[in-house]
């Protein structure tokens, strides 16, 4: 016989952090809803990030101004040019409004394009742990987005020397198990922090892709090692909040966004990127998981108090 709910075992879950990944049409290009990532519309993509956090986002996951080159260069990688004036106006335009832990994304870039980033004092920074081998192309109406760039142990170790040198978190980018590999590598040689942190991707398309699957998330669950604090990321239109769902009852954390999915539900655009932080707020109060602040979530990533 099943226990009653009174004589079961508590769990005691972590408050939920959500993340809140807004300026990225990359991946689904035909989402009008997302403003293009330009100098002009900084104000306006901050306010949205203002409007995400007010729903219930502790992190603004930002792509900040850049274009992605249109082909692969001589050092054999396609990746995004940055545009360090438009980061800080997007920066500075948030933390004004709202209290966030600030995460820079596109680590679809090269290092030495992000040092500069890096002086203008974010908490947390997305390194891809893996080979960048991405290929958007949902819409067949529009030419595909393509991201390559191979991410090697002396890289790896170089971000995790930079990054401490300058007082900013790794968020450790896991497509696959073959990431898991260079996580355990870098924590032998001590070249990362008691807590980490890292984003498992799931159902993103491209060489780097594991599938979107109940499966495919406890398979990378397992993998990582212990005390590795884990958030989910969901490019699957048809999955995206069932996977989302699993990884809250798990105890993982998750991002939302216009990057990972713009739709609501299948074939409804969310008009609002805060919307989509609405819905998840939503989902983890009828399972059981209170949401965290950007406080509360500083102390669960093991960041310093703002």
């Amino acid at each position: 016989m099943l226990k009653s709910p009174a004589a079961r075992e508590e769990i005691d879950l972590e408050k939920l952090i959500i993340t809140a990944a807004y300026d990225s049409r990359v991946s689904y290009p035909a989402n009008h809803f997302c403003m293009p990532s330009t100098r002009e519309n900084v104000p306006l993509i901050a306010d949205e990030y203002v409007r995400c956090l007010n729903a219930g986002a502790a992190i603004a996951h930002l792509h900040g101004v850049r274009r992605l080159e249109d082909k692969i260069q001589e050092d054999g990688k396609k990746l995004s040019r940055l545009d360090v004036d438009g980061w800080r106006e997007m920066t500075e335009g948030i933390k004004e409004e709202a209290d966030c832990i600030i995460q820079y994304g596109i680590a679809g870039a090269r290092l030495d394009d992000r040092v500069p980033l890096m002086k203008l004092g974010p908490d947390m920074m997305a390194v891809a742990f893996n080979a960048h081998d991405e290929y958007f192309q949902p819409d067949k109406n529009y030419p595909p987005n393509a991201i390559y760039a191979l991410h090697p142990l002396d890289e790896l170790r170089d971000y995790a020397q930079v990054t401490r040198q300058h007082g900013v978190k790794m968020e450790l980018e896991t497509f696959h198990t073959g990431a898991v590999w260079n996580m355990r590598k870098l924590m032998e040689e001590g070249l990362l922090d008691e807590r980490i942190w890292t984003t498992l991707f799931i159902g993103w398309s491209g060489g780097s892709w594991t599938p979107c699957t109940e499966r495919g998330l406890l398979y990378l669950i397992d993998c990582l090692p212990e005390g590795v604090v884990w958030n989910v990321s969901c490019m699957d239109p048809l999955r995206h909040w069932n996977i989302l769902a699993m990884a809250i009852s798990m105890g993982g954390h998750v991002r939302v966004g216009y990057e990972d999915n713009p739709y609501l539900n299948p074939g409804e655009l969310a008009d609002s990127c805060a919307r989509l932080v609405d819905k998840v707020v939503a989902l983890a109060h009828m399972l059981g998981r209170e949401i965290a602040s950007p406080q509360e979530a500083r102390e669960i990533i093991g960041l310093k108090a703002a």
